[in-house]
C-alpha cells in the first residue's frame, strides 16, 4: 500500500509538471491525491498506524480490544485531523488576503498605481510596476497580486511584444517580494506556523537575495524594450452609483488593509494563535470601514461593477484548492513513512543543503514550486542544526523553490497566469526570459550561502 500511495505522488508529480500540455487542471490532480490518498491510507490504516504510531494507538485503545473499527476512528481523531487543519489555516489565510484585495480593489484602492506609473517611458514603468508588485506581494499572495497587476498593465500597453516581457517581470517580482517574509507566500506560512522560522530572522536573510534576484533579471529585461512604450490611458473604472470614494477615503481603507496585514505576525507572536486568525480579524475591520464609506450602495439597487471578477476569483479558488489538496497528499506519504526514509537516504549520499537546495528549485521549475517546497519541508521535523528553528535549511528551501519556479513559464501559478493572460509559450520564456532569471537566481543564492556561512560564524 505504501507504493500505491508513492505511485500516486510521483504520478501527481509528472501530471502537475505536464498540465500545460495536457490541459488537466493541477488543482484537481492535487485533490485526487490527497482524498484518494487517504482513502487508501484507512483501507489498511491498522498497518500503517502499527508501524508509525504503536504506543500512542495502545495509549487511545485504554485496553479495548483493537478492531478495524478503532483503528479508523483513531486515524480520524488523532492523524488525519492534524493536515487538515494545517491544510485549513492556510486556506483560510489565503481566502481572507483574497477578500482583502477584492475590498480594496473594487473601491479603487489601487488606482494610485495606475496614477503612479503613467508615463511611456520603459524604465519608470517597468521599475515602478515590478516595485509595487514587490511590495505588495510581500504582504498579499502572489498569485492574486499577478494577477492584479498584469491587469493593471494589459490595459495600459497595446503593444503584445511589450506585455510579454513586463508581464514576465511582474511575475518574476511577485515570487521574490512573496518568498522572504512569512506571509508572502503559503511556504513561508507555513514554516511560521510549523516553528521552523521565526518572522523577523526569515526575513532579515532573504530579503537581499529575493531583491537581487528580481532586480538583475529586471535591469536585463529593461535592455530588451524600446526608450518608449505604446501606451493607452484609459479612465478610472466604473463602479455604480454612489462608489467612487474621494481620494482619503481610499487611503484610510489601503492603510486599514495592508497595514493590518503588517501587524499579523505581531499578533500571532502575541496571542501564540494561528495567522489566519489576524488575517480574518484585519478583514472584518476592513469590512466594516467599506460598509461605511459605501453606506449610501447599501440602499441602492444597482450593486458594483467589479474590475477583475472571474480571473481573480477563479484563480485564487483554484490555488486554495490546489494547497489543500497537496497538503493533505503530504500529509499521508508522510504518515506512511517514507519521508523518514527519503531523508536517510539524503542525509547519507548527500548531506549538503545547499546542493539539495539546488535540486529543488530546478525540480520547481518544471514540477511547481509548491509541490517540491511542501515536500522538501516534509522531509524533515524541526529539530537541530540545518533543521533548527531558523536553520538554513528552511531558508534555502524557501528561497530557491520560489525563484527557481520562476526559471519557467510553468513553474509557479503566477507564471502559468501570465501565460493565460498574454500567450506566452514555454519556448519564448525559456529563450528570452530563463538565462536572465537563473543569472538572479544564482547572485542570490550566493549571497544567501555568504549571509548564513559567514555572518552567522
Amino acid at each position: 500500500m505504501t507504493l500505491i500511495i508513492v505511485t500516486m505522488l510521483i504520478a501527481s508529480y509528472v501530471l502537475i509538471a505536464t498540465g500545460h500540455l495536457t490541459g488537466v487542471n493541477k488543482a484537481a490532480i492535487a485533490m485526487f491525491l490527497g482524498t484518494v490518498g487517504w482513502v487508501v491510507y484507512v483501507c489498511w490504516g491498522a498497518d500503517f498506524v502499527m508501524d508509525q504510531h504503536p504506543a500512542d494507538y495502545m495509549e487511545w485503545l485504554a485496553g479495548s480490544q483493537p478492531t478495524s473499527e478503532a483503528v479508523k476512528y483513531y486515524i480520524y481523531d488523532n492523524v488525519f485531523l492534524k493536515y487538515v487543519g494545517k491544510a485549513a489555516a492556510i486556506v483560510m489565510f489565503l481566502l481572507a488576503t483574497m477578500s482583502i484585495v477584492e475590498l480594496l480593489s473594487n473601491n479603487g484602492c489601487f488606482d494610485f498605481i495606475t496614477e503612479w506609473i503613467r508615463t511611456r517611458n520603459s524604465k519608470r514603468l517597468l521599475w515602478t510596476i515590478t516595485l509595487a508588485t514587490f511590495i505588495l506581494s510581500a504582504n498579499l499572495d502572489s498569485l492574486t497580486t499577478t494577477t492584479m497587476m498584469l491587469v493593471i498593465m494589459h490595459n495600459i500597453l497595446q503593444n503584445s511584444r511589450q506585455r510579454m516581457y513586463v508581464g514576465a517581470a511582474i511575475v518574476l517580482a511577485a515570487n521574490c517580494g512573496g518568498c522572504f517574509t512569512v506571509i508572502g507566500d503559503p511556504i513561508g506560512l507555513i514554516l511560521w506556523g510549523d516553528g521552523a522560522v521565526t518572522a523577523s530572522h526569515f526575513s532579515a536573510y532573504l530579503a537581499i537575495p529575493a531583491i537581487m534576484a528580481w532586480v538583475i533579471p529586471t535591469i536585463l529585461i529593461n535592455r530588451e524594450l524600446p526608450d518608449r512604450l505604446d501606451t493607452a490611458w484609459r479612465p478610472s473604472p466604473y463602479r455604480g452609483d454612489n462608489t467612487c470614494l474621494n481620494r482619503w477615503q481610499r487611503v484610510v481603507m489601503l492603510v486599514v488593509g495592508i497595514g493590518g496585514l503588517w501587524f499579523i505576525p505581531t499578533f500571532h507572536n502575541i496571542t501564540k494563535l494561528a495567522p489566519f486568525l489576524g488575517a480574518l480579524c484585519v478583514l472584518s475591520v476592513l469590512w466594516v470601514v467599506n460598509e461605511a464609506f459605501n453606506h449610501k450602495l447599501l440602499n441602492a439597487d444597482q450593486t458594483t461593477l467589479r474590475r477583475i471578477p472571474m480571473s481573480l476569483q477563479y484563480g485564487v479558488l483554484q490555488q486554495m484548492l490546489f494547497v489543500m489538496g497537496i497538503m493533505l497528499g503530504m500529509g499521508v506519504v508522510t504518515e506512511t513513512g517514507v519521508w523518514s526514509d527519503v531523508a536517510t537516504w539524503l542525509d547519507t549520499y548527500i548531506h549538503d543543503v545547499w546542493l539539495f537546495g539546488i535540486g529543488a528549485g530546478l525540480l520547481s521549475s518544471v514540477v511547481d514550486s509548491f509541490t517540491i517546497a511542501i515536500s522538501s519541508i516534509s522531509l524533515y521535523a524541526v529539530g537541530v542544526g540545518d533543521v533548527a528553528t531558523n536553520g538554513a535549511y528552511w531558508k534555502v528551501i524557501a528561497y530557491t523553490t520560489a525563484i527557481g519556479g520562476s526559471l519557467l513559464s510553468v513553474g509557479s501559478v503566477s507564471g502559468l497566469a501570465l501565460m493565460r493572460a498574454e500567450h506566452v509559450t514555454m519556448g519564448w520564456y525559456v529563450k528570452h526570459l530563463t538565462p536572465k532569471v537563473l543569472l538572479g537566481w544564482i547572485v542570490g543564492y550566493i549571497i544567501l550561502w555568504v549571509e548564513i556561512n559567514m555572518i552567522e560564524l
